[in-house]
């Protein structure tokens, strides 16, 4: 999510290799997922620990500390502003979904801390500069935060309003950072200009356009030109299998490595959903369930690039920020399904993420100064959140 692909010339010693790594058939099953619920809600309780004790003072999370000897294109300050802005609605909506119906005083009062620090910060956000948009991450999961927090309102109109006018002001902001052909990237190194010229990423795009749908619940309207547009940007990243380019400059290569299935898995999820849930009617039931289907049974493809430093260097260029990101949008995929198909990879996610959890109780995939531990802990609480059996008669 954090950085664009390297040139083809700095991968030509090694494209042969992504070019032809075998779409093996058929791979091991996937997990068949823990034995009961409690060991989901153990999981779950010791995540929200982790955050709770990584929480910053001023109520946010992240920081440009822990660096590495390899950091990503990070122009300081927009970037960070950036980067803990999108972390920290991350992580308010985790604590909403998880924490909140817990009735734990902690999370109460580190809800409230944080709701002040978002709803100050938020709307000073902006690119870093003409090359850097990470701001566009912060507006996305700024207005999922947002709607969680309209809900946790409820009884005071006056913060329910000032919630809508802050939605209102993001979703202005991504109007005006979309690319110029429509839909969302995170660089413009082609002109930095005022209206981005840089080209769309289809799980930029995905990301926002879900938030679009959730915002949309607590009474906000959004721009019809940047739904039509943002679909659109999406439509022509896709192949007839569902597998999506990883961004516009990509499509014309479609047999790239991160164009083939196992480049996508971390963005079929998000595209499908996002799609999904604005109409789209070729994504069926069948698509949802075939794509969960392929990210537990060749999950190693996207799991062997988790942790590594540098991104894209794994096998069909996937890079470890893909890993959370994709199976909280999967675990979206599966509110969409019928109870009855969903049910078995519910556990299915759930026996892929529960082994991954660290000892202080986070799951990271990716190195990003001092943010992957609460974006990765943020995206896997709401994931097995999902994976939780529905209740009787869903």
């Amino acid at each position: 999510m954090m950085t664009r692909l390297p040139s083809p010339l700095a991968l030509l010693a090694v494209l042969p290799l992504f070019l032809t790594a075998a779409w093996a058939e058929p791979l091991e099953p996937g997990p068949a997922g823990p034995e009961t619920p409690e060991h989901l809600e153990a999981a779950i309780s010791r995540g929200i620990h982790f955050l709770l004790a990584d929480q910053n003072p001023n109520g946010s999370w992240g920081s440009a500390t822990s660096t590495k000897g390899l950091n990503i294109y990070a122009p300081v300050p927009g970037a960070h502003h950036a980067f803990r802005a999108g972390v920290t609605a991350l992580c308010i909506s985790a604590l909403m979904e998880t924490g909140a119906a817990r009735a734990d005083p902690a999370v109460e009062s580190a809800l409230q801390r944080s709701e002040d620090w978002l709803l100050e910060h938020l709307p000073e956000l902006r690119r870093a500069n003409p090359t850097a948009i990470y701001n566009v991450w912060g507006h996305a999961y700024g207005l999922q935060a947002l709607a969680r927090l309209h809900v946790r309102a409820e009884g005071n109109s006056e913060k329910q309003a000032a919630i809508r006018d802050i939605a209102e002001q993001q979703i202005a902001l991504l109007g005006r950072y979309e690319s110029v052909d429509g839909g969302w990237g995170y660089y413009d190194f082609a002109v930095g200009s005022k209206q981005p010229a840089a080209t769309s990423t289809s799980f930029v795009t995905a990301a926002v356009l879900v938030a679009f749908h959730e915002i949309q619940g607590i009474g906000v309207e959004i721009p019809q030109r940047l739904l039509d547009r943002g679909i659109a940007s999406i439509h022509r990243q896709r192949k007839s299998d569902f597998t999506y380019a990883y961004g516009e400059y990509l499509k014309m290569t479609p047999m790239r490595g991160i164009n083939r299935p196992g480049g996508s898995l971390g963005r079929s999820q998000a595209c499908n959903i996002a799609l999904r849930l604005w109409g789209d009617e070729a994504v069926t039931d069948e698509v949802l369930a075939e794509w969960l289907q392929r990210l537990v049974d060749r999950n190693g493809w996207l799991s062997i690039g988790r942790k590594r430093p540098v991104p894209h260097e794994a096998w069909f260029q996937v890079a470890g920020y893909f890993y959370y990101f994709g199976h909280y949008y999967a675990a979206l995929c599966l509110e969409a399904l019928p109870q009855t198909q969903a049910e078995p990879f519910r556990r299915q996610l759930a026996g892929l993420i529960l082994p991954l959890q660290e000892t202080d109780g986070s799951w990271w995939d990716y190195p990003l100064y001092a943010y992957h531990r609460p974006y990765g802990t943020a995206f896997a609480l709401m994931t097995l959140q999902r994976c939780l059996p529905a209740p009787p008669n869903d």
